[in-house]
């Protein structure tokens, strides 16, 4: 029975430590992602005024540029999201570690 034990603390821990590991992908993917989708929505809307996608794109990169500057630039607003992303990954790994602890007291 302790096996059968062991066996699903450690199914347990896989599932934890892949949700876990794709929340903070996502995290942080999304924190790429909305730069690049808000230069699309920028060039779209270009287009549906009729000027060409492509001059939108030329005058959504600078623009996006432009809004990353004011992220970077005011205070503790980069630092806060990177820490997110970070107390994520260490609640991920307290959380498979608290597992370790249960198969270890089943020993």
């Amino acid at each position: 029975m302790k096996k059968v034990n062991l066996a699903l603390i450690r199914l347990f821990q896989f599932v934890v430590f892949a949700l876990f590991t794709f929340i903070v992908l996502a995290y942080f993917g999304v924190l790429i992602m909305v730069p690049l989708d808000l230069v699309v929505m920028i060039a779209k809307l270009f287009e549906i005024l009729g000027i060409g996608s492509l001059i939108g794109a030329v005058v959504g990169i600078p623009v996006v540029g432009y809004l990353g500057f004011i992220v970077y630039k005011t205070p503790g607003l980069l630092q806060m999201l990177i820490d997110t992303g970070i107390d994520l990954v260490n609640t991920g790994k307290q959380r498979v570690e608290a597992f370790n602890e249960m198969a270890a007291s089943l020993k």
